[in-house]
């Protein structure tokens, strides 16, 4: 599970990344970014041993390697774009944010196939689903980040907060569609409290929550208040990080992504 939710992190983050007008922050955040991803990449290698299922047999362990061997480099690109954005070489920064993201996103489609029959359509819709979470805690965790680097950097424009916060609401309800969908599939399978009263974490504080944070972090930056935006995406961090592991623990019990 620290795997995948490392690799979900990375994945979401560099896609903010992607997506943000970088032109407007200052280099110094995207060092910092750089070097929780390298954090989190290396973490993901030290603990996806752990996502072998002896059922699945050398397929798993060809996954497997594939999966570190994407995070060895994810690791490796974020060190070398430390480097850059340190010495403000945008450009080449630039290329390192998108070569970590096509890392990240083939961990993040490999990982599910150590565990799983690989390419079917439950593994795609798996995909389709990690995904969903990827962005939404990419977007709150960046926007989270991203209103801290204003105590820093006062002056900077806060067009790029509120591009994030919006992508940061798009995201919640792509996950919300991704888990009606799920729900529809799987509804016949909660059958005890303990299954409801996850599901009910996943969506009171994992969907519904950071929903209601999006939209009051972008009418809060109407005002130009980054402060009070950042501890609002702070809650918005805190309850997303519930939800989805709400929903790890129903996909754990119920293997249907919630």
């Amino acid at each position: 599970m620290i795997a995948q939710f490392s690799v979900l992190l990375v994945c979401g983050m560099s896609l903010m990344w992607a997506s943000m007008p970088r032109r407007q922050v200052t280099s110094g955040f995207f060092r910092i970014q750089m070097l929780i991803v390298l954090g989190l990449s290396v973490l993901a290698i030290l603990t996806s041993g752990r996502l072998i299922n002896a059922t699945n047999g050398n397929g798993s362990e060809r996954m497997l390697m594939v999966a570190r061997t994407s995070l060895a480099a994810t690791a490796v690109l974020a060190y070398i774009g430390s480097i850059l954005w340190t010495l403000d070489r945008r450009p080449a920064g630039t290329n390192c944010v998108f070569a970590i993201l096509i890392g990240s996103l083939i961990s993040l489609i490999v990982l599910p196939g150590v565990r799983s029959e690989f390419l079917t359509p439950s593994h795609l819709f798996l995909i389709l689903s990690n995904l969903a979470t990827a962005a939404v805690l990419g977007g709150a965790v960046t926007g989270m980040l991203l209103g801290h680097w204003y105590l820093t950097a006062p002056t900077m424009s806060i067009d790029p907060l509120k591009s994030l916060s919006w992508f940061f609401g798009a995201a919640v309800i792509l996950r919300m569609i991704v888990s009606i969908v799920g729900w529809s599939l799987g509804s016949n399978q909660l059958h005890d409290s303990t299954h409801w009263t996850w599901f009910a974490m996943r969506w009171l504080a994992g969907i519904l929550g950071p929903l209601a944070i999006a939209i009051m972090a972008v009418r809060i930056l109407r005002y130009r208040n980054t402060q009070a935006a950042t501890g609002v995406l702070f809650a918005g961090v805190i309850l997303t990080f519930i939800g989805e592991m709400s929903a790890a623990l129903l996909y754990s019990e119920l293997h249907i992504p919630l």
